[in-house]
């Protein structure tokens, strides 16, 4: 199963594959912006530990690791423009 989020200009991929019943290993990888040169291996997919999942936890998991992933950098601001230090 397959599934993409877009955030902040990026887009964040998900992939799932079924571990068990109802039950999913995922993996992610992101893609876009003009600044991203490497988020793991050369911007490949990158797993995700702790699961197998279902298959909700696993596209939440998955989508929170991005968006982590994508605010680490670029730098994250607050609701009145300052960065976070």
């Amino acid at each position: 199963m397959y599934r993409m989020i877009a955030y902040r200009g990026f887009e964040i991929h998900v992939e799932l594959s079924q571990s068990s019943a109802d039950l999913y290993d995922v993996k992610f990888q992101i893609k876009g912006g003009d600044n991203l040169r490497v988020v793991g291996p050369r911007g490949s997919k990158i797993s995700l530990y702790n699961g197998p999942y279902t298959r909700r936890w696993a596209y939440l998991i998955a989508e929170a690791a991005g968006r982590a992933a994508i605010d680490v950098l670029l730098g994250v601001t607050v609701a009145d423009g300052d960065p976070i230090e």
